[in-house]
């Protein structure tokens, strides 16, 4: 039987391709376009806030305080079928349907995480801010997961909860016909802020889902058996929208050869070791091992406090500043390239992808997309780091591509 290759480019998508479980045709492959999300504000401080709140780690005190100070909304990313950076390239949307007849969703395709859980007619109407609501009453395929409920708990204390529907999901050109679908009734405060997104997909491993008694699969998961190759991709663009691929690796996405390195999916996350770093014009890598997870989820670069230190101490005028809630620049330095070694691979981020934002309006201060991980106890290489590679999750062999690209 011939594999039949199914490229989708398009903001939402209500094509029901493949079908799974029960797959009905040929294993397909399709590309997902990022779409932006108007509503986001650049803040690197809440970027940190972030990071803490999503693994669970107390908040320190001076990061409360700025984030109080400055009233800055503390979302989260959320996905969809086309992924445009957020106005602040934080946010990646990409456009989900969900039920019969679709309704269409921009979720956050998130690689830290493990449940696909959205907005609904379930959610506190005081918890609502123009959110799309998912309403399984109008879908004809919704089914309700009997004594099954969902929680996910802050590092803040907050937290998100709700129950559980089984419904048909479709993204571009693959459709799962049971997917776990959580129906929020309380909110986080921190997601009811950003009205562009309606929730979020998880692409961990499924067994960090957090449904109660028995968690469920992930979209990916579930969509396996339906795809030519068991993989997706994520080529994700810094100030342009990004796409993500499911089934297929595109060799015209990226420059030289693809590194693979095992992964580690005893936590549920994408962990992988990076075999060392470097800044500036440096060609040889400090030789330390870095340990990681590659998640869509965090917008930031987080690093041991070492790797951050040296790469500050290239950076004129830097300092790690308490009052800003990490390292600070004036944004009219010049900051070099940090590079990362994973197998044979250096990738290289470019300095202007680490200027992430300026502190304050008036543009004298900025905030760096490289910062110290020790508070949160994971090394995490969100955006900034993904934004200069083209990266291959392998969940059929568990293992993480990495490869330079033109940018």
């Amino acid at each position: 039987m011939a594999i039949v290759s199914l490229v989708v480019a398009l903001a939402a998508s209500t094509a029901f391709g493949a079908v799974l479980p029960g797959r009905i045709g040929t294993p397909k492959s399709f590309a997902i376009h990022q779409v932006h999300n108007p509503n986001h504000i650049r803040h690197g401080p809440t970027e940190l806030f972030r990071a803490y709140r999503k693994f669970g780690v107390p908040v320190p005190q001076n990061l409360h305080a700025i984030i109080n100070a400055t009233k800055v909304a503390a979302g989260t990313g959320f996905g969809s079928a086309v992924t445009t950076p957020e106005e602040y390239d934080s946010e990646y949307l990409t456009p989900v349907s969900i039920g019969t007849p679709p309704q269409v969703l921009n979720l956050d395709f998130d690689t830290g995480s493990s449940d696909l859980w959205v907005f609904s007619s379930e959610t506190s109407s005081s918890q609502v801010h123009g959110q799309t609501l998912y309403k399984p009453a109008s879908s004809t395929s919704a089914k309700k997961l009997s004594g099954a409920t969902w929680s996910i708990t802050y590092g803040d204390g907050s937290a998100s909860s709700g129950d559980v529907y089984t419904d048909v999901v479709s993204i571009g050109g693959l459709t799962v016909t049971s997917q776990a679908v959580e129906s929020a009734k309380k909110v986080s405060s921190a997601f009811t802020s950003d009205s562009s997104s309606s929730g979020l997909l998880g692409l961990a491993w499924s067994s960090i889902n957090t449904v109660s008694p028995t968690p469920q699969k992930t979209f990916f998961d579930n969509a396996l058996s339906g795809l030519t190759q068991p993989v997706f991709t994520a080529d994700l663009k810094h100030g342009a929208p990004g796409t993500y691929a499911f089934g297929t690796i595109d060799s015209t996405l990226y420059t030289g050869s693809l590194a693979y390195v095992p992964v580690d999916n005893s936590q549920g996350f994408w962990s992988f070791t990076s075999s060392g770093y470097a800044v500036g014009s440096s060609t040889t890598l400090t030789k330390t091992s870095i340990t990681g997870i590659a998640d869509t989820g965090t917008t930031l670069l987080l690093l041991p406090a070492s790797v951050v230190k040296a790469y500050y101490a290239k950076v004129s005028g830097a300092k790690n500043s308490a009052s800003e809630g990490g390292y600070v620049f004036p944004c009219s330095a010049t900051l070099p390239a940090f590079k990362f070694g994973v197998g044979s691979v250096t990738i290289v981020v470019p300095g202007e992808y680490v200027n992430y934002a300026p502190v304050d309006e008036t543009g004298v201060t900025c905030y760096g997309g490289i910062q110290d991980s020790s508070g949160i106890g994971i090394n995490i290489f969100g955006d900034v780091a993904l934004k200069a590679a083209f990266v291959v999750f392998d969940g059929g062999n568990e293992r993480l591509g990495w490869a330079n690209k033109g940018l």
